[in-house]
C-alpha cells in the first residue's frame, strides 16, 4: 500500500503581495501532490502566511493600518491567488491563528523547562530586512547578501536556544540520511556551514523594540523570534500533538523551500524538533531563484513579476508548464517573456497541439467521429514500437517526479509526443485511407494514436490539469474519473471502440510575436522600480522635455486616493499637478520647497482633477524621494 504524502510550502511573509517566486514554490507543491495522488497515495498539502515580526509592523505603518488589519488583507491576497493558479491545498495556516499560537507557546515552554533556553546579553550584527543576526563570515563586503545593506550593531538582553548543543547530532543525522536535504548541493552547503561552530540562536525580541509577535510563555516582556514562531507551522497546521492528521502525515513530511531560507530550515528547524523530542521531517527539497536581468527576483530590488498577469495573459496551463519546464529544480533560472512565448509556440502549439488536432481531425474524417474497431492481425504491423515508447515514457516520468526532476518528467512526455508525430509521418494515414484494402491498418493506426493521447493526457495531469481534462473529454472519456492513476497509464489498453468523439479544438493558440514582443509588458509589478537602464536617446530627443523649477505653494490630499497629493505650484504661472507621494510626504514637508517639474506633458485628468505636469522623484524601496534644489531659484527657471 502506498504510504501517505505530506507536502508544505514555506509560509509566505506578508510584508509584500505575492509574486512569481511564491507562485513557483506553491505550484511545485501542487504538482508533486497531484503526482502522489496518481500513485493513489493519501495526500495533505499545507501552505499559509507568516504574519509576525518587525517587517510586518513597518509595512503596516507605511499603509497607515494596524498590523492585524494589514496581515488580514495581505494574507487574503495569497489565499485568493492559489485557486486562480489551479492550486488545491488542504489547509491554509496563518501564524496569527490561535491554534498555532498555542502550539508555539507549548513548544517554547517544553524546551525552556528542559534547560535548552537561557537568558543572556548579546551584541551582534542585525539585518532588519531578514529580522536576524548575522555573523561576519555570512556577510558579503560587510553587507547582507539578500538586502545588500549593512546590518546594524545591536546590543540587548534576550533568550537563546542552545542550538550549538545539537550541532554534532545534526552533522551525524545528515551523513546517515544522505537524501535528507536535496538536491545534494544544498546538503553540502549545510554541512559546510556546520564545519564552523554553530552558536546559539536568539529566539526573542524585547517588547521595548517589538510588540507584534507571540509572547514568550515564561517572560511577558518578550515576543518570540519570527523564525522560531514560523517554522512550527508545519506541525501546528496538522494538529500537533494529538491530532489524527499529525499522527498520519508527520512521519512522511516533506518541505519545499527556496535556497535563501536553507539555513533556518536545514539547521534551526531540525535542531528545534530534536530539542522538543519530535521526529525529524523526511525531506527538505530546495529550489533556486527566478532571476530577472541576472538579479534575484525580489520586492526590495523592484523586479517582481505578477503571476496573475501572466495567467490572465497566456493561460493558466501555459504558465504552469513554463515554470516546471524552464527551471531545473535546485538551480537558478532566468525569467523572460520571450522564453515563455517560445515554449508556448514550440512545445504546446506545435508539438502537443498539432498532434492532438491532427489525430482528432483524422478520426472525424476517416471514421465518422467514432473510435474505430481494430483487427489484432492488422495491428501487429502498425504499432511501430508505440506501445513500448508509451510505457517507457510513463516509467521515466514516474522516476523523475519522485526525484523532483520536473523538467526531466516533462521531457519524457515530449519525447513520446515527438515519437507519436513521427509515427504519423511513417504510417501516413492519408495514404492508407485511399485504399479499401488498408482500412484495417488505418483503424489500427488511429486507435494507437488515440491511445497514445490518452496516456499523454494522464501524464500531463499534475502540471496541466485543465489541459488533461480537456483532452480526456475530446477523447470521449469521463474527465471526472481518475484517468491519471499510474497503474492505468502503465497498461496499453485501447479506448473503447464506438465512442463518439467531440470535434477537435485548438488546445494552444500560437502567440503572435509581432503583437507580443515587449520584454516584460504589464507582468512586472506596477509599484516596482526596474533598475535596468533604458535604451539610449539622442540629445535632440531629450531637449524636447521641458524641465522647470517650481515652488510649492499649497498641498491638499485627494479624496479616496491615499497615495495622491494635489500640489499647487508656481512656475512663473500657477499650475496644479497630482503626485503619488502622499505616503511619504505631508503638506508641511513640501510647502515652500522648490521641486523640478516636467511642464510640457499633455495634461491628464486624475480623479476629476486636471494635472498639468509631473514632478521628479527618485524611486526607493521605502517610497519616492522628491528631487529638490540646494539653493533658492526663480520659479520657472529652466533645467538644462
Amino acid at each position: 500500500m502506498t504510504e501517505p504524502f505530506y507536502i508544505t510550502t514555506p509560509i509566505y511573509y506578508v510584508n509584500a503581495k505575492p509574486h512569481l517566486g511564491h507562485a513557483y514554490t506553491t505550484i511545485v507543491a501542487d504538482v508533486i501532490c497531484r503526482f502522489h495522488s496518481m500513485q493513489k497515495a493519501e495526500t495533505y498539502f499545507l501552505t499559509g502566511t507568516d504574519e509576525h515580526g518587525d517587517k510586518v509592523v513597518r509595512a503596516a505603518k507605511k499603509e497607515h493600518e494596524t498590523p492585524m488589519v494589514y496581515v488580514d488583507r495581505i494574507s487574503s491576497l495569497f489565499k485568493g491567488l492559489w485557486p486562480e493558479l489551479n492550486i488545491k491545498f488542504n489547509s491554509f495556516i496563518r501564524t496569527t491563528d490561535l491554534a498555532h499560537v498555542t502550539v508555539v507557546e507549548k513548544i517554547l515552554q517544553k524546551i525552556y523547562d528542559s534547560g535548552d533556553i537561557y537568558f543572556s546579553e548579546y551584541e551582534g550584527l542585525y539585518c532588519y530586512g531578514c529580522e536576524r543576526f548575522y555573523t561576519e563570515r555570512e556577510l558579503v563586503d560587510r553587507k547582507c547578501p539578500d538586502h545588500e545593506s549593512e546590518p546594524a550593531t545591536i546590543k540587548e538582553s534576550n533568550y537563546f536556544f542552545k542550538m550549538s548543543a545539537y550541532q554534532g547530532w545534526l552533522i551525524e543525522y545528515i551523513h546517515n540520511h544522505p537524501d535528507f536535504i536535496r538536491p545534494e548541493r544544498y546538503k553540502n552547503e549545510v554541512l559546510s556551514f556546520l564545519k564552523e561552530p554553530l552558536g546559539d540562536l536568539c529566539i526573542s525580541r524585547p517588547k521595548t523594540r517589538l510588540q507584534w509577535g507571540i509572547t514568550l510563555p515564561f517572560d511577558k516582556n518578550y515576543v518570540t523570534y519570527v523564525w522560531f514562531d514560523a517554522l512550527l507551522n508545519y506541525i501546528s497546521g496538522i494538529g500537533f500533538p494529538d491530532g489524527g492528521l499529525f499522527k498520519k502525515f508527520w512521519p512522511h513530511a516533506q518541505h519545499i523551500i527556496a535556497k535563501d531560507i536553507l539555513k533556518p530550515h536545514g539547521i534551526y528547524w531540525p535542531t528545534m524538533l530534536k530539542a522538543a523530542g519530535i521526529p525529524i521531517y523526511k525531506h527538505l527539497n530546495v529550489h533556486g531563484y527566478w532571476n530577472i536581468d541576472q538579479s534575484k527576483m525580489s520586492k526590495s530590488l523592484g523586479n517582481v513579476v505578477e503571476p496573475l498577469q501572466l495567467k490572465n495573459r497566456y493561460g493558466i496551463d501555459v504558465f504552469r508548464y513554463f515554470l516546471m519546464r524552464e527551471m531545473v529544480f535546485g538551480l537558478d533560472s532566468i525569467f523572460h517573456i520571450d522564453a515563455l512565448i517560445k515554449r508556448t509556440n514550440s512545445d504546446l502549439a506545435n508539438d502537443l497541439g498539432n498532434l492532438f488536432s491532427r489525430v482528432l481531425a483524422m478520426t472525424h474524417k476517416y471514421f465518422p467521429a467514432t473510435v474505430p474497431e481494430t483487427d489484432p492481425k492488422a495491428e501487429q504491423g502498425f504499432q511501430s514500437g508505440l506501445k513500448s515508447d508509451a510505457l517507457k515514457a510513463v516509467e521515466e516520468f514516474e522516476k523523475s517526479m519522485c526525484r523532483f526532476s520536473f523538467q526531466k518528467a516533462l521531457i519524457a512526455i515530449w519525447d513520446f509526443i515527438s515519437k507519436m508525430n513521427k509515427y504519423i509521418d511513417v504510417t501516413a494515414p492519408w495514404v492508407l485511407a485511399k485504399k479499401k484494402s488498408s482500412q484495417k491498418q488505418l483503424a489500427a493506426v488511429i486507435n494507437n494514436l488515440l491511445e497514445g493521447l490518452r496516456i499523454v493526457s494522464g501524464l500531463l495531469y499534475p502540471v496541466m490539469p485543465d489541459t488533461a481534462m480537456t483532452m480526456q473529454k475530446h477523447l470521449g472519456l469521463d474527465p471526472e474519473k481518475p484517468f491519471y492513476h499510474l497503474d492505468g497509464l502503465k497498461t496499453w489498453k485501447k479506448i473503447t471502440p464506438g465512442i463518439v468523439l467531440p470535434k477537435s479544438i485548438i488546445l494552444f493558440p500560437r502567440i503572435d510575436t509581432k503583437k507580443d514582443n515587449t520584454p516584460h509588458g504589464d507582468i512586472v509589478d506596477s509599484d516596482a522600480s526596474i533598475s535596468k537602464i533604458k535604451p539610449e536617446i539622442t540629445l535632440e530627443t531629450f531637449n524636447k522635455v521641458d524641465l522647470r523649477v517650481a515652488t510649492v505653494l499649497r498641498v491638499d490630499t485627494v479624496p479616496k486616493a491615499k497615495k495622491l497629493l494635489k500640489l499647487e505650484i508656481d512656475i512663473g504661472e500657477k499650475r496644479t499637478i497630482i503626485a503619488g507621494i502622499a505616503e511619504n510626504y505631508t503638506s508641511e514637508d513640501l510647502v515652500g520647497r522648490q521641486i523640478i517639474v516636467i511642464v510640457n506633458l499633455k495634461p491628464a485628468k486624475i480623479l476629476g482633477i486636471v494635472s498639468q505636469g509631473m514632478m521628479l522623484a527618485a524611486v526607493e524601496e521605502n517610497g519616492p524621494v522628491v528631487a529638490t534644489l540646494d539653493k533658492k531659484t526663480k520659479p520657472g527657471a529652466p533645467i538644462r
